[in-house]
């Protein structure tokens, strides 16, 4: 197999667990720099902006730049914006979602706005829901950042992005243009951030049903690591619901860190 062009890695279930590093990830990524292997951290989370998601790695000892980071936020807008440039949008979400849209020259409106675009909103009320009907049912183009249900919090699972979005499919009876994993909307703006095609990008993530589905969806070569979301316990229902199934499975980190090191050699099959 052919040296690998670029990494799209995922970040919560890969590298840490809400605040706490997976062991290895630090070593992982110094080995990546090393290596001068071109990466992307890639998150469905849109409410941080990537220099947020970059202070968070970095203070868990993972060093990460702000250029590094691809956010489901980030593609939303460029999808917006190569879609219609300049385009007026209202905003369901939080700091990382509506600065992702100024910074890409979009119009931040509740007038007549042309796109809605979802995200997760810790503010979200009846209001918001009301607003966001009554504008798609004006024509409005309905954009979802990233259907996830559930969040991971520090008391537990919490209502994702993907719920708020569903009460607002139900009420509009309007699908969402979904950006985030399992979509391949990300991961191919990704893959053209670090300037290759899917097809020479390799998604490396925890979860079938999201990463390496979405990896698979766009055309990208998939590691699956077993250190969060899916395990040796649900594999084959998670292969079996997505019809997914992973190029190469890794039990943790440290196996990924010799899989892409004997790949950059050429000694994998």
């Amino acid at each position: 197999m052919e040296r690998i062009q670029g990494l799209l890695i995922d970040l919560d279930g890969t590298l840490y667990h809400g605040k706490h590093r997976i062991e290895g990830a630090d070593l992982f990524i110094r080995m990546l720099r090393e290596s001068n292997v071109p990466f992307l951290f890639v998150t469905n989370n849109s409410s941080r902006t990537p220099e947020q998601v970059a202070q968070h790695l970095t203070g868990m000892g993972i060093p990460a730049e702000p250029e590094e980071v691809c956010t489901s936020s980030l593609a939303a807008a460029s999808y917006i914006s190569h879609e219609l440039p300049g385009a007026k949008v209202a905003i369901l979400g939080e700091e990382g979602l509506r600065t992702a849209m100024i910074r890409e020259g979009l119009e931040l409106t509740e007038e007549q706005p042309q796109y809605v675009v979802q995200g997760i909103d810790r503010s979200f009320n009846y209001e918001s829901l009301s607003k966001a009907v009554e504008w798609i049912h004006a024509g409005a183009i309905s954009v979802l950042t990233n259907p996830d249900l559930l969040l991971p919090s520090d008391h537990g699972l919490t209502p994702g992005a993907g719920s708020l979005g569903a009460a607002i499919e139900a009420a509009s009876a309007v699908k969402p243009v979904v950006i985030g994993k399992p979509s391949s909307i990300l991961m191919k703006y990704a893959a053209d951030r670090l300037g290759i095609s899917p097809a020479d990008a390799v998604v490396i993530g925890d979860n079938i049903r999201t990463d390496i589905a979405a990896g698979a969806h766009a055309g990208c070569k998939t590691i699956l690591v077993m250190t969060g979301i899916t395990t040796e316990h649900n594999l084959q229902d998670h292969q079996t619901a997505t019809g997914v199934k992973p190029d190469f499975i890794c039990k943790d980190l440290m196996e990924t860190v010799g899989l892409i090191r004997d790949w950059q050699q050429g000694t994998v099959t």
